[in-house]
């Protein structure tokens, strides 16, 4: 069992909400919710508050320790010098034998070394033994991951996983809406991502992930009818939910390709400050998303140099695709400002070809 899950049983067993824990420790709700779906790893400190607000007597901290102890200590073997296996081709091959959804030998088929990060190793390391709902939930993090680092043939395969996990156990929806949204930065073909995003509205017709998911392929298609009429329904479903910077941001986006520069300001902005200083990640792609928003609002300069300083104060281990697909976005709408050049040179420096490829309306 993940650290995540066993969170997730333990809050339960003592009868407290999300928010009640959340309120004991001194993390945000969020947070804890994400730490039990396993999209973020939790830490050494949460175990040790969870397990004495809870009662559990150590046993989050152990199967936090074991979950997350570095990858790779295993006892020194003499005589032998043949390489380890890769340890996500090892994940991939004990999950799909758990999964009834065909023949995956041609999936196989294009298997290559993954790419060195340090996120995909523990997040292979979690598969084991994993249910089906985590199962599904690991899956899409490792295809989210490979997709930042441009791995997108080997996501591909792990966007599947994820799918036929999910579907398992009826949380394909969700797993659908990521992938589009995913892949609206990959520059997949939008009538693949629309059929994408209306496979999960098709399945959860209530929830908002779907539907924002649908809502942005509209406006990246140039639809704006639909594309508007979509955003008043995500407008309306979010005023019912609690405030998160993914919900703004997905309301900002749409926004922003629709136009509406104004607004699209407003709703980042909110975005941003939900958005923890911690998620180095998030934050830069998040501020890139408003600099070119500003730029729709008709502030280009002040667009430019946002997106400059982002690019500049971001540490070269979060230069990932996604950053330079929204770095892009940004030089679209900005390229006949004075000094755009110098943000055409940090995209080159990327080696991505500067508007090769794009999709631009």
């Amino acid at each position: 069992m993940t650290f995540g899950s066993l969170l997730r049983q333990c809050r339960q067993t003592a009868g407290l909400s999300l928010r009640q824990l959340a309120a004991q420790v001194g993390y945000d709700h969020s947070y804890l919710s994400q730490v039990e779906r396993g999209q973020r790893p939790g830490s050494a400190d949460l175990a040790r508050l969870c397990d004495k607000e809870l009662g559990t007597a150590g046993r989050l901290t152990a199967t936090f320790e074991q979950r997350t102890a570095p990858y790779g200590q295993r006892p020194a073997r003499t005589g032998q010098s043949r390489p380890e296996p890769d340890p996500l081709e090892a994940a991939w091959r004990g999950l799909v034998g758990t999964l009834d959804a065909g023949d995956p030998a041609e999936l196989f088929s294009d298997c290559r070394t993954v790419p060195p990060a340090a996120l995909l190793p523990a997040l292979a390391s979690q598969l084991r033994g994993a249910d089906g709902t985590e199962a599904a939930e690991l899956s899409t993090l490792i295809a989210e991951t490979l997709t930042r680092l441009d791995d997108r043939r080997t996501a591909r395969r792990w966007w599947w996983a994820a799918r036929a996990a999910a579907d398992s156990v009826g949380s394909g929806a969700a797993v659908r809406a990521k992938e589009t949204i995913s892949g609206l930065a990959e520059r997949r073909p939008l009538p693949e991502l629309l059929e994408l995003a209306e496979q999960a509205v098709g399945l959860d017709r209530q929830s908002y992930l779907p539907r924002a998911a649908r809502a942005l392929v509209l406006a990246e298609l140039g639809r704006r009818q639909e594309a508007h009429r979509a955003l008043q329904e995500l407008i309306g479903i979010g005023d019912g939910l609690a405030p998160t910077y993914q919900l703004h941001w997905a309301e900002g986006r749409v926004c922003t390709l629709l136009g509406y520069g104004v607004a699209g300001c407003v709703l980042l902005e909110r975005a941003r400050e939900l958005c923890p200083e911690s998620w180095v990640g998030d934050r830069a792609r998040l501020d890139l998303c408003l600099a070119e928003c500003l730029a729709v609002a008709g502030e280009a300069a002040a667009g430019l140099a946002m997106a400059l300083r982002v690019l500049v104060d971001l540490p070269d281990e979060w230069h990932d695709s996604l950053v330079y697909d929204a770095a892009e976005r940004v030089l679209h709408v900005v390229q006949a400002q004075p000094g755009s050049a110098e943000l055409t040179w940090w995209l080159a420096r990327s080696g991505r070809s500067v508007g090769g490829g794009s999709r631009w309306r």
